[in-house]
């Protein structure tokens, strides 16, 4: 009995060191994962921690044109400076409109070149189509896009680390107004009121029903409520930064 009660002890101190051993060589090795699962994908940012009350809209222009100088309009009403993220079709079509979204002293930024489905495509494919509409834009206003907004709002690590490695940085949103189901004015109003936050970034859609009559409303009231506007590329925070869990974007390193 005694003997094996010996054995076994010997088993296990041989197979705890094996363990021990193992975990070691882990922690070593691949430090970056121990501990860290929730900060290995690739985030886009959706928010921005500011203490100021300041936040950024954005238009989503990937198909109809009718309400764009509308909507220049309103925003030149109320002194607002805005991000539309355009289809590379979309120059393609209405390139007098993303003029006069320029000359009105709006952000033009890439929403890809064909609207595609980012994620399904390789690396190479990601970038040669993030490249086209940037050619595209900067050939009617200038100005190269620095951000781009992923279609249908998809992505993965792949997209993301694409878009990064030719330093643009892919932009999502933390309040959707919701104005591409073609909710009334009033709901949109309502939607986007009561979810911005210093540092939020809101979706909208150019040539959506409601849109121009919801603006207005929203633009008065968020002023009134000591709001500033600005457009994402002022809104977003220079290098160093983080990017929490959450998609807001933060200073500092890790």
């Amino acid at each position: 009995m005694m003997k094996l009660f010996l054995v076994r002890r010997k088993t296990l101190v041989v197979l705890a060191c094996l363990l021990a051993a193992t975990a070691m060589f882990y922690v070593v090795n691949y430090p970056a994962t121990v501990g860290a699962s929730s900060t290995q994908r690739q985030l886009p940012i959706y928010c921005v921690q500011r203490d100021q009350k300041m936040l950024s809209i954005s238009f989503d222009a990937a198909w109809g044109n009718e309400d764009t100088q509308q909507l220049i309009d309103i925003l030149e009403q109320y002194q607002v400076k805005a991000t539309f993220f355009v289809v590379g079709e979309w120059v393609d079509k209405y390139p007098e409109s993303v003029k006069a979204l320029s000359d009105a002293g709006h952000e033009v930024m890439n929403h890809s070149n064909t609207h595609a489905h980012m994620s399904q495509l390789s690396r190479e494919e990601i970038i040669a189509d993030v490249e086209a509409c940037n050619d595209k834009i900067e050939a009617v206003t200038g100005t190269r896009p620095t951000l781009i907004r992923p279609p249908y709002g998809e992505y993965d690590d792949n997209v993301i680390s694409s878009i990064r490695s030719i330093g643009m940085e892919p932009i999502q949103w933390d309040v959707d107004s919701l104005d591409w189901k073609d909710l009334p004015a009033s709901d949109i109003t309502k939607r986007v009121v009561s979810k911005v936050q210093p540092g939020s970034i809101v979706l909208f859609h150019n040539a959506a029903l409601h849109t121009p009559e919801a603006l207005p409303t929203i633009l008065e009231t968020l002023l009134q409520e000591g709001y500033t506007f600005v457009p994402i590329s002022e809104i977003i925070l220079p290098q160093p930064y983080t990017i929490d869990h959450t998609g807001r974007q933060c200073p500092g390193s890790n």
